[in-house]
């Protein structure tokens, strides 16, 4: 299709202002020396070994191979310069032993998601969520969050049933303007809904995130037949709430009758007492001191029994233990739900912090307190037009250098001024074609020169 100067110039500099928010890092340096940290990492489809590389690699290094992106992993190092790819790496030039720390899940071999479907970027309709824990990625249809695309293929392994999807009663016309590019509809929890995602198999994983799934801000995917409509659970329910009601009136009568039996016990226990020490009083010298039974220790120990921080985890909706239990069996049933978590922004200040859920929290200390994500120093020239940074390389040249380079590209302006007048005076319209014509001529010319 013949496009105007216009047009071609004022498309490079759209790329130029993308490529430079997309790529405002510089990249020339490998993370290696860095350690073990958290950061982008992507994975090199063109070499041998399924191993990750760090972001400069990724463009100074593997610029022609088939890469993809994995986003943030923790606690990884750049595999570029290790002796386990055979592809050299330019920006750390020692060769290196194999990185013994790195964690290699399944998507180091182009798979994600509980349905370990490969990604394409090209075919790939939906979006996907990384859990916080394990980094996996996951499509929102495996989360039930929306009805699978007609296009995906049925998903391998267990049933995860996800057709039939109607959005709760609290959705409303908004929601149709969070529709995707794809023409797919809104998901069920929406990403400003929450602020990170547990997958159900960490979940289960971790006795404190399981305690608080299904409670106020830890929000799950539920549903109460087969083939019914998928609800958010988000907290106790009125249902729960009246059971609960009725448990507790059964528990404080039990509890009456048992403590009304108790004192009547202790009464005639008491009367008992006193008539036996009034006849050992009478028969025994009187001392002018009584000896005290309780001893330091005793009080001691209750006085740390009273400091000891009580449990302040909110009460768990009976539908959420029961699809965790259901998900956790042999073989795990999902069909209520398959137990996965959305908190709600904050989660991390909500923490219950007693002697039973700190420490399964401390285990994970990223769900104490956000992590940080190593990314690459600013590139200063990534501001700069195409245009900018020559004028900036040809004056760093030395002046004999600069006046060769500044004569070279005159002549290069004045052939091309000559080519393209004939379109001018003819009105014709300058094509790619014309303008491959153009310098595959000045190239013969340059070889028959040199021959």
């Amino acid at each position: 299709m013949a496009e105007s100067l216009s047009s071609i110039l004022a498309s490079e500099a759209r790329l130029v202002n993308e490529a430079a928010e997309a790529l405002p890092h510089q990249f020339n340096s490998c993370t290696y020396s860095l350690g073990h940290i958290r950061q982008a990492v992507y994975l090199c489809l063109s070499c041998a070994l399924p191993r990750g590389i760090c972001a400069s690699c990724s463009v100074a290094c593997h610029t022609d191979h088939e890469q993809i992106e994995l986003f943030p992993k923790r606690h990884f190092r750049c595999d570029c310069p290790t002796s386990t790819l055979a592809h050299p790496c330019t920006l750390h030039n020692t060769s290196e032993e194999d990185n013994r720390e790195n964690a290699y899940g399944q998507n180091f071999t182009g798979v994600f998601c509980r349905c370990g479907r490969p990604y394409d970027a090209n075919k790939e309709r939906e979006t996907m969520i990384q859990c916080l824990a394990c980094e996996d990625w996951f499509h929102e249809s495996c989360l039930n969050l929306r009805e699978r695309p007609p296009s995906r293929e049925p998903t391998p392994g267990p049933a995860f049933d996800t057709h039939d999807l109607e959005l709760s009663a609290g959705d409303n016309a908004d929601a149709a303007s969070e529709t995707s590019s794809s023409g797919l509809p809104p998901p069920l929890i929406t990403d400003s809904e929450y602020e990170a995602f547990v997958c159900y198999s960490c979940v289960l994983a971790n006795p404190t995130i399981r305690r608080w799934a299904g409670t106020k801000g830890a929000k799950m995917v539920t549903r109460g037949a087969r083939g019914g409509p998928w609800e958010i659970l988000d907290g106790v329910s009125e249902e729960d709430e009246v059971e609960d009601n009725e448990r507790s009136l059964e528990t404080r009568f039990a509890k009456s009758e048992a403590i009304s039996t108790t004192v009547n016990k202790r009464t005639l226990e008491v009367v008992s007492s006193e008539k036996e020490s009034e006849e050992s009083r009478a028969k025994r010298p009187r001392t002018d001191v009584e000896t005290s039974t309780v001893t330091n220790a005793e009080i001691m120990e209750g006085s740390a029994a009273a400091a000891k921080p009580v449990c302040l985890a909110p009460r768990q909706p009976t539908k959420a233990r029961t699809v965790l239990e259901s998900a956790s069996s042999e073989p795990p049933n999902f069909n209520a739900g398959t137990g996965d978590v959305f908190f709600s922004d904050g989660f991390r200040t909500r923490w219950c912090h007693c002697d039973g859920c700190l420490p399964p929290l401390k285990a994970q200390p990223y769900l104490l307190e956000e992590e940080e994500t190593y990314e690459p120093p600013e590139d200063p020239d990534s501001a700069f037009s195409l245009e900018d940074l020559g004028m900036r390389a040809l004056q760093a040249l030395p002046r004999d250098r600069a006046i060769d380079g500044i004569r070279a590209f005159n002549e290069m302006r004045d052939d091309l001024f000559s080519y393209l007048r004939p379109f001018a005076q003819e009105g014709k319209t300058v094509n790619e074609a014309d303008v491959r014509r153009f310098f595959e001529e000045k190239q013969e010319a340059l070889r028959a020169s040199r021959e």
